[in-house]
């Protein structure tokens, strides 16, 4: 890909609203049209149409779970929590008809991130049980979930593991998947074939403290991909926390490695953005880039914020502490 220096589409500001307040950690958020879903902590799951600003919400009454990984098909809306007992839901789309599709009572179980590759076929990564990653794979619409052996998972690193911080420690397009790792090493599992296989790749980010690792990835297309995180106890630690690959995940780079940001919990693409644009949001604020990473400028600087996700190219809804605001991008 090229960079094209005279773009005039580069964005120098943005407008900001709040759209949800209260005592809310949300870690976990879905645009679907104009209908933005999120998860919560205190069981609380929910929607707002941004366009109608029809809103519900409600709480799973069973345990006091913490939902931070949020999917979709085109029927259903599926929330899953971290830590024990982990609670995979399934709900219309509006709301209605909420159960329980799977389980697990494991005190050791804590689930990190979840995707759908289509409207049948979808996965979910969770800290290691056993020796190797916890996967969960359902094939048939996500009435039911099976979790993949180790004999056909790369085994696990002690120490290894993965951050719950925005729901983006799995990226899928199309058939291809990637799960990021962090702790005593920050590395790559990549599936070419929707979790049949599995290979590993090894990254630059920090490692080797249980918070030091790979937050959070993002790729633009097959080829493309950009990984963030660092250490959250050190968030002004700007080295070795961010990386760009240009072969689909087989090998990374670091880039402004002493300068930008430090640690991030999620970065996103701009859409139509020529693979050029990308945002994060972490300690550091809002934090945005026209040139592949290389610089980086603060259009915001909340740092309680943890996860974005683009409804457009120029409209984009952040959560975390205590909010969800819209994010209006400007020349």
């Amino acid at each position: 890909m090229s960079f094209a220096q005279n773009r005039t589409d580069i964005y120098s500001e943005v407008q900001v609203d709040t759209i949800l307040h209260g005592d809310y950690s949300i870690r976990a958020l879905l645009i679907d049209g104009s209908t933005l879903y999120y998860g919560a902590d205190k069981s609380r799951i929910g929607y707002i149409n941004v366009a109608t600003e029809q809103r519900m919400e409600f709480r799973y009454e069973v345990e006091d779970l913490e939902f931070r990984s949020i999917a979709k098909t085109r029927d259903h809306i599926f929330a899953l929590n971290a830590g024990s007992p982990a609670v995979l839901t399934k709900m219309n789309k509006d709301g209605s008809d909420l159960k329980v599709v799977y389980d697990d009572y494991n005190p050791k179980v804590f689930y990190d991130s979840m995707q759908f590759w289509n409207n049948y076929e979808g996965i979910a990564v969770g800290d290691p049980l056993k020796g190797c990653m916890a996967i969960v794979i359902t094939r048939d619409g996500g009435k039911n979930w099976r979790r993949l052996p180790c004999s056909v998972l790369p085994p696990v690193i002690e120490g290894e593991a993965a951050f719950a911080a925005s729901n983006t420690n799995i990226v899928v397009k199309g058939d291809r998947t990637w799960i990021v790792t962090g702790g005593a090493v920050s590395r790559i599992l990549y599936s070419p074939d929707k979790g049949k296989s599995w290979f590993l790749s090894d990254t630059p980010i920090v490692s080797g403290q249980s918070t030091t690792g790979i937050y959070s990835a993002d790729f633009y297309d097959f080829k493309y991909g950009f990984i963030v995180g660092g250490d959250y106890t050190k968030p002004e630690m700007n080295n070795q926390n961010k990386a760009i690959t240009t072969d689909g995940g087989q090998t990374w780079k670091t880039v402004a490695d002493n300068a930008g940001f430090g640690y991030a919990s999620c970065v996103q693409f701009v859409p139509d953005g020529d693979g050029a644009q990308l945002v994060t949001v972490g300690p550091s604020g809002l934090q945005y880039s026209s040139d592949y990473g290389k610089t980086w400028t603060q259009l915001y600087a909340d740092p309680s914020l943890y996860t974005i996700r683009f409804q457009n190219s120029r409209t984009a809804y952040a959560a975390g502490k205590n909010k969800i605001i819209k994010i209006t991008f400007k020349n």
